[in-house]
C-alpha cells in the first residue's frame, strides 16, 4: 500500500510564511500535509512540479457566494484562480436569518448591492432555513471544490427583528438591539466567522434605498460586537463612507480592545468616503497603537466597472434610444446597435438623469462621459493603464469624440467589446499607493467580491492578477513572490482564525496550487448566461494553473474541474494539528 496519497515532486515551494522559496517535495496523507522537503516512499499519485511553483491554496476573505454556495459545487470563478477557501456574507448582505415573508426583500437587497441577478437567486435557492444556524446546516449538505465560511449579515438580522419597520433611518429600540445581538451570538456560536455591516451610500437595494446598516448607531454596532465577544470569536467586517462624525475608528478601536476581537474594513480610495485613504490608515494605526486590532482590507487593482452592451452598466444606458431597446432580446438589440442610423440618433441625445438619485449623480456622470477615466480592454489589458490609453486619448488620436469611440468600441467583436472604468482605487492614475500597504501587517489582500457584481466586474481573479501583475510584470515596481503568497494565504487565513491552512508544513490542510509562472495569464473576460433562470455573470479564466488541490484531492487540472468536491463548511476558528515530519 502506498505510503502517501499524493506526492508533489521537485517543486519550487513558497510555503506561505514569507520565508525564501526552496526546492523540494510535498507529501499528502488523509487530506493533510505529511512531509515537506525530501520525501522518500511512494504515493497513489505523483505530480512532477519541476520548474513550477507550489503554494498554499489561496484564502479569499471577501466574497458574496451566499446564494450560489447553496446550489453550485464548482464555485467558479474563484475556484478557477487557485482559491481553496472563501469567506462570504460580507458587507451586511446575506440570506439568514430569513423570515418566509422576507425572502423577496433579501433578494432585492443582494441584487441591488452586489449585482447578483434576483431571478437567479429566486430560482437557485430553496430557502430550507429560517435561522442562521439552520442556514449553516443547509450549507453543510453540499460538498464543493472549496471550503466556505460566512458572516452573520446585518441586513438580514435587522430585517428579521424589525420586520416592516426596517427602512432607511429606522431606529431600533433597546429590545430590538438586544434581539439582534442574541441572533448574532447564536450564529457565531453555531460557526459563523463573524458579523458584517455596510455604511456606504454606494450600497443600495433594488429600489435604490440605502442598506439597513447605513444609519445604524455606534451603540447598536457595539452591542452586536459584544455578542461576538461573548461567543468568544469572530471578525467584525464593515464597508463604510467613513464620515468623520461617525468616528468609525474610535468605536472600532474601543470594541476591539474590549472584546479582544479584530475589526476589519474596506480601505479604498473612494469618491464616497469622507476620509482619504491616507487618513483612514493613519486613524487605524493610532487606534492600534493604543491596543486595538483593526485590519484594513485592500484591493490590488482599481475597483470599478467592466462595461458592455449586455452588462449591467455602460455609458449609454441613460440615452432614450437605448432605453427604448433595453428590454429587447440581444439579437434585436445588436441589430439596432450596429445600424448607423440608430447610432447617429443615440449619439445626438442627452442623458435622461431625471430618475437618478442625487447622492450618486457624480458617479453616474463618470459612467456616462468620464472618457479620461475609461479604458479600452485590449487582449493584453493589464488593469494599470496610463492616461495615454484612455478612451479620451485614443478618441482624439482617431479623430473621434469620446462618445463615438466608446460606442464603436462596445460594438467590436460582434457587440461584445468591453470598457474598464476604475471608479475606486485609481485616483492617481496608477497603483503606486499600494506598494507600501502590501508590506504592512495591518493590511490584508482582499475585496475580490467573488460571486458578486456579476454584470460589472470579475475581481475574483485577484489572486492571479496579484501574481501576474504585481509579482511578475509590473513596470512601475513589483513585490516579492514570498510576500505575495503570504498575504494571500497565511495572512488572510489568520485574520479569521483559520490557522489550519495557508502554510505548507506538516499538519496543515493539503490545500495547494501548482503554478507555471511563465505561462500564468489572465484570459479575456466574457459574459456567460449560466446562472439559474439564465442569469448573467462576467467570467474570467487563467492559464498557468497546473493543478489546484483541496484537502489532498486534485480539484482542477490545467484550469478544468476534475469533478472532485472535497470542500465543506467551516464552523468557527480552526487549528492545525501540527505533525512532526516522518523519518
Amino acid at each position: 500500500m502506498p505510503a502517501f496519497d499524493l506526492i508533489i515532486r521537485n517543486g519550487t515551494i513558497v510555503d506561505g510564511t514569507g520565508t525564501e522559496r526552496f526546492t523540494g517535495d510535498v507529501a499528502v496523507k488523509d487530506g493533510l500535509i505529511a512531509q515537506v522537503g525530501t520525501v522518500s516512499g511512494d504515493a497513489a499519485e505523483e505530480i512532477d512540479a519541476e520548474g513550477k511553483l507550489v503554494t498554499p491554496g489561496f484564502v479569499d476573505i471577501h466574497t458574496h457566494y451566499d446564494g450560489q454556495a447553496t446550489w453550485d459545487q464548482e464555485m467558479a470563478p474563484s475556484s478557477w484562480h487557485g482559491v481553496t477557501t472563501v469567506v462570504m456574507g460580507n458587507c451586511g448582505v446575506g440570506f439568514a436569518p430569513a423570515r418566509p415573508d422576507k425572502h423577496e426583500w433579501l433578494i432585492g437587497l443582494m441584487e441591488g448591492v452586489e449585482d447578483i441577478p434576483g431571478t437567479a437567486l429566486a430560482e437557485g435557492m430553496d430557502w430550507g432555513w429560517e435561522t442562521f444556524p439552520e442556514y449553516l446546516d443547509a450549507l453543510e449538505k453540499l460538498p464543493r471544490t472549496v471550503d466556505v465560511g460566512t458572516h452573520v449579515p446585518h441586513g438580514s438580522v435587522r430585517a428579521y427583528v424589525l420586520g416592516d419597520r426596517e427602512r432607511p433611518g429606522a431606529i431600533p429600540t433597546d429590545e430590538d438591539i438586544k434581539q439582534m445581538a442574541a441572533i448574532v451570538e447564536d450564529g457565531v456560536r453555531a460557526g459563523a466567522l463573524g458579523f458584517s455591516t455596510s455604511r456606504t451610500v454606494l450600497h443600495r437595494d433594488i429600489d435604490g434605498e440605502v442598506v439597513p446598516g447605513t444609519t445604524a448607531t455606534k451603540e447598536e454596532l457595539i452591542e452586536i460586537g459584544r455578542a461576538m465577544g461573548r461567543a468568544g470569536h469572530g471578525v467584525f467586517e464593515m464597508a463604510s463612507d467613513m464620515k468623520r462624525e461617525w468616528d468609525e475608528f474610535g468605536w472600532m478601536g474601543a470594541l476591539s480592545r474590549e472584546t479582544g476581537l479584530p475589526c476589519t474594513y474596506a480601505a479604498l480610495q473612494s469618491i464616497a468616503k469622507e476620509m482619504s485613504l491616507d487618513e483612514q490608515i493613519e486613524s487605524m494605526r493610532a487606534e492600534n497603537d493604543n491596543g486595538a486590532n483593526i485590519v484594513a482590507q485592500i484591493a490590488l487593482r482599481g475597483n470599478g466597472i467592466v462595461m458592455a452592451w449586455q452588462g449591467t452598466v455602460h455609458p449609454f444606458r441613460f440615452r432614450p434610444s437605448w432605453q427604448a431597446i433595453e428590454e429587447l432580446p440581444w439579437e434585436e438589440q445588436k441589430a439596432k446597435l450596429l445600424d448607423p442610423d440608430f447610432k447617429a440618433q443615440l449619439l445626438s441625445e442627452e442623458n435622461d438623469l431625471s430618475e437618478v438619485n442625487q447622492d450618486i449623480i457624480g458617479l453616474i456622470m463618470v459612467v456616462c462621459q468620464g472618457w479620461p477615466m475609461q479604458f479600452e480592454m485590449d487582449p493584453d489589458f493589464n488593469y494599470e493603464p496610463t492616461a495615454e490609453e484612455s478612451i479620451a486619448a485614443r478618441a482624439e488620436k482617431a479623430g473621434k469624440s469620446g462618445e463615438e469611440y466608446a460606442y464603436d468600441l462596445l460594438c467590436r467583436d460582434d457587440g461584445k467589446g468591453f470598457i474598464y472604468l476604475p471608479i475606486l482605487n485609481y485616483a492617481d492614475g496608477n497603483l503606486d499607493f499600494l506598494m507600501d500597504l502590501q508590506q504592512s501587517d495591518d493590511t490584508v489582500n482582499s475585496l475580490s467580491d467573488g460571486g458578486a457584481h456579476c454584470g460589472t466586474i470579475c475581481d475574483a481573479a485577484s489572486p492571479t492578477f496579484m501574481l501576474q501583475h504585481w509579482v511578475r510584470d509590473r513596470d512601475r515596481g513589483t513585490i516579492s513572490l514570498e510576500n505575495a503568497i503570504k498575504r494571500q494565504c497565511a495572512d488572510t487565513a489568520r485574520l479569521y482564525g483559520l490557522e489550519d491552512r495557508g502554510v505548507i508544513a506538516p499538519g496543515y490542510l493539503a490545500d495547494l496550487n501548482i503554478i507555471d509562472m511563465e505561462r500564468l495569464k489572465l484570459g479575456k473576460p466574457w459574459l456567460a448566461f449560466d446562472l439559474p433562470a439564465g442569469g448573467k455573470r462576467l467570467l474570467q479564466k487563467a492559464e498557468g494553473y497546473v493543478a489546484t488541490i483541496k484537502n489532498g484531492k486534485v480539484t482542477f487540472r490545467e484550469g478544468e474541474w476534475t469533478g472532485a468536491t472535497p470542500g465543506g463548511l467551516i464552523r468557527g476558528p480552526q487549528r492545525a494539528e501540527l505533525a512532526e515530519a516522518a523519518e
